[in-house]
């Protein structure tokens, strides 16, 4: 809480109107700039995408799109990135922008597949436990499968083949270039061996002729593949989330003042420098600009994160989207559309979350060159086969090859990352850690510097009267009765404080009389007969009332970080009230445990910094940053990443938006705002620290799963591939048959699932 002038309703935050210093930062990201870094600079889409220059203005950037693995690749419309094959998502989104048709899509390919994908799977597996081929035959069994996995092999997994294809095209084989090769293999295999059977070595067939199938293989792959890509997308999909709260901040009409005296109501954008705007009690500012006549109390805490409302009287500066809380004002419009602050902070959050290095996923590594390996493998196998292996040469060299792509096919590693990443958030979800993607978790594990906002995260966020101290002659009780008497007409954040502290000690409070509040002054009326002033220091001398026998007490208050309401009854001091934004209980345990753990702690907030010190003492926080604006925020954060620290920010009001989008990792407290968690990867349901220890220990054991689950898929895979290909056949006269890589394939599976459920027993708290 801000501990500016101790009045009852003049908390002043002039830092929270400096907008010129937001603007210098904003143009620093959105504008063309010659520098290697600038996010303004000229961006190549590789291979024929279109060349884009990231725009000046957000109008500008509709309708452009960017890979958000591989921010260089900008276009006009949609698309999939030539270089990992994910989905392009829009440079900037707005409020109406609709579902995104990727999602739609792959859904609709999930279920439709899945639904085809069942009976083959109950067709194939089932002949195991009962034997449904003799019931239907083989031949008919195999028909049946290849009708129904067709569609989900070529249509339903069309996407993976596409991308697989321009992986080729771009030289950048990746996932999909697995995904495509597996399944296609699988699938191949299978209509080569229904429509040519006698191709296949007599070993390989049964007593009807029929040669076994992999459709269920092809079909089951396809599905799980489109399963992960719907839940990656709707991940994803939150990203653009924070920007449509912020712009939702912004009123859409204003109350434009004409020459003649009368108020028409005008859509903000039509809104120019130099007009008149009037705002009414409980309308919001629609643009920057500064008070010609009139007074109000308005609630910035969107911009600040303070819960006080600030008064404001002629020539007090104002800013889009905050709050008139109390009061009428007339005011005159300075900085619109792109210029206003709160466009600039939509700007700078978008900025912050594209220009995001996320560190290149570990199965995209190796499959960089596990993927031509196995292919190479594969081509070998067959050309040694059909050079030198027994008759029917082809045949043997046909099986040969397909049992090493299918043995190489990446069903354990398309499951690795996700079951471990499924198990992981439920896990923290359990325990109020909500995370919203695999990348925030795995980011999460090398963090070793947490930026922390004070109000609402290190603090409760909610004022409370932590002292009553009274001048001789006077009793508290009494002191706190008649100043909740007087502050019960006020409708201010410290006078709900005093009031509900009154409630909770069951004291009556009487009516009032000749009630005034002059603005940023205090609050005065007659309770039982006698005139009860309370406000500052100031505007009890105004009064002719001395405050110097409890200065030293109120002092002491401030040191404390309380905010000091004077009291006087009947022209003499009766005492103070101190409120204070009291810090939440576990907070000291949690910082504990994260210094222990190496953790750096640098406290970031927009209080003065008496007050700022005082909690950073009482805290153990040494580095403390105080008097920030919310630009400055994200300033801190970039300065401390330009050291080589790995950032974590946690904040709950919309100001921390831009720095929590800047930030490795964004952590938001459940207690604060949409925004605040729209722009976090990580958010923290029960608004406590203690959140950051349990993501910290999740995020380090989920890692060092889905590292397992990548070792065990690949060694399935890799210790196959040399049996597939046929080296023990010379010795023994083994080979390895396109059945056995497929229960490889299905072990591996099961053992990475295996795996990735043990984290169901990690113990968080």
């Amino acid at each position: 809480m801000s501990n500016p002038s101790p009045t009852c309703h003049g908390h002043g935050h002039a830092h929270a109107h400096a907008h010129g210093h937001v603007h210098a930062h904003v143009h620093d990201t959105t504008q063309h700039d010659p520098t290697p870094h600038a996010h303004g600079r000229h961006l190549h889409a590789a291979h024929g995408h279109a060349q884009a220059t990231a725009p000046s203005r957000p109008v500008d950037a509709q309708g452009q799109y960017t890979c958000p693995m591989h921010p260089q690749i900008v276009q006009v419309g949609p698309g999939h990135c030539p270089t990992c094959g994910m989905a392009l998502e829009p440079l900037l989104a707005t409020q109406d922008t609709g579902p995104n048709p990727e999602l739609r899509d792959m859904t609709r390919r999930l279920w439709i597949g899945g639904a085809l994908a069942l009976p083959v799977f109950v067709l194939e597996m089932g002949s195991h436990l009962i034997d449904l081929h003799a019931l239907l035959g083989a031949q008919l069994s195999h028909w049946i499968q290849l009708l129904l996995a067709t569609p989900v092999v070529l249509w339903a997994g069309a996407p993976f083949f596409q991308r697989a294809w321009a992986s080729v095209r771009h030289r950048s084989l990746n996932m999909f270039t697995l995904i495509a090769l597996g399944t296609g293999a699988a699938w191949l295999y299978s209509v080569v061996a229904m429509v040519a059977p006698q191709l296949f070595p007599a070993n390989l067939r049964t007593a009807d002729g029929a040669v076994a199938v992999y459709f269920e293989a092809a079909a089951v792959i396809t599905v799980l593949v489109l399963l992960g890509q719907v839940l990656e997308l709707r991940a994803r999909e939150k990203t653009s989330g924070a920007i449509k709260a912020l712009l939702g901040l912004a009123p859409k009409t204003a109350l434009k003042v004409h020459a003649d005296g009368h108020d028409e109501s005008v859509p903000v954008e039509h809104i120019q420098v130099g007009d008149l705007l009037r705002v009414r009690p409980g309308e919001k500012v629609p643009v920057d600009g500064e008070l010609s006549e009139g007074q109000g109390n308005v609630d910035e805490s969107m911009v600040t994160g303070e819960p006080l409302p600030v008064a404001k009287t002629v020539g007090s500066k104002v800013t889009a989207g905050t709050m008139n809380q109390t009061g009428g004002f007339v005011m005159r419009a300075q900085k619109v559309g792109a210029d206003t602050l709160l466009a600039q902070i939509v700007h700078m959050v978008a900025a912050a979350q594209r220009s995001r290095a996320p560190i290149q996923r570990l199965a995209d590594q190796v499959a960089g060159w596990f993927v031509p390996v196995v292919i190479g493998v594969a081509a070998l196998t067959f050309v040694a086969w059909l050079a030198w292996g027994p008759s029917p040469a082809f045949s043997h060299a046909l099986v040969t090859a397909v049992a090493v792509l299918i043995i190489a096919c990446p069903c354990a590693l398309g499951l690795a990352t996700p079951m471990s990443i499924m198990v992981g958030v439920g896990k923290g979800a359990q325990h109020g850690v909500l995370i919203r993607d695999a990348e925030a978790l795995e980011k999460m594990e090398a963090v070793d510097t947490l930026v922390v906002d004070k109000t609402g995260t290190l603090t409760e966020g909610r004022p409370r009267v932590v002292q009553v101290e009274t001048a001789s002659g006077f009793d508290a009780d009494e002191v706190l009765r008649r100043l909740a008497s007087v502050e019960r007409a006020s409708e201010h954040p410290l006078a709900a404080a005093i009031v509900a502290e009154a409630q909770q000690r069951q004291l009556a409070l009487s009516p009032v009389s000749d009630f005034d509040s002059p603005v940023g002054k205090g609050v005065l009326g007659r309770v039982d007969g006698e005139l009860v002033v309370c406000g500052s220091a100031r505007f009890l001398a105004e009064q002719a009332i001395d405050t110097s026998g409890l200065a030293a007490a109120a002092d002491a208050q401030r040191q404390r970080a309380a905010t000091v309401i004077f009291v006087a009854v009947g022209g003499r001091l009766a005492g103070f009230v101190a409120i204070a934004d009291p810090i939440k209980a576990t907070t000291p345990q949690a910082l504990y445990a994260l210094q222990a753990a190496g953790v750096r702690v640098v406290m970031l907030t927009g209080d003065g910094r008496t007050t700022a010190d005082a909690v950073g003492r009482e805290l153990g926080i040494d580095e403390v940053v105080a008097d920030v604006l919310p630009e400055d925020k994200a300033a801190v954060v970039q300065r401390l990443q330009a050291a080589g620290r790995v950032v974590a920010m946690a904040g709950d009001g919309v100001n921390d938006a831009p720095a929590l989008a800047q930030a490795t990792v964004g952590l938001a407290m459940g207690t604060g705002t949409d925004v605040a968690m729209e722009s976090a990867g990580i958010t923290l349901l029960r608004g406590d620290l203690m959140g950051i220890v349990r993501a910290r220990t999740l995020s380090r054991a989920t890692m060092r799963n889905i590292r397992q689950n990548l070792f065990l898929s690949f060694a399935y895979n890799v210790a196959g591939i040399p049996l597939a290909a046929g080296v023990l056949y010379p010795l023994f006269g083994w080979l390895l048959s396109p059945a056995v890589a497929a229960a490889a394939m299905a072990l591996s599976s099961v053992s990475v699932i295996a795996n990735a459920l043990r984290l169901r027993g990690l113990r968080l708290d």
